[in-house]
């Protein structure tokens, strides 16, 4: 195993985490600025949002955009 994957790997549950409390959080949020939200649909729209982003992520990956960062 590289640096890289090790150093990720000690931090994986610390990243792991964050993003769940990411979500969780911003579900909060609806609930607290939406009157009687639909939670269901509340974290549907959440996780498109969120998997959008990861997936521009990955294209500006893809493109090398990370390799000089």
């Amino acid at each position: 195993m590289d640096v890289i994957n090790k150093e990720y790997e000690s931090r994986k549950a610390e990243i792991e985490k964050e993003l769940e409390l990411l979500f969780k959080t911003n579900l909060k949020i609806t609930d607290w600025d939406v009157p009687e939200p639909n939670d269901q649909e509340s974290a549907e729209v959440l996780w498109d949002i969120l998997n959008n982003k990861l997936q521009e992520i990955k294209k500006d990956i893809d493109a090398k955009k990370y390799s000089q960062y």
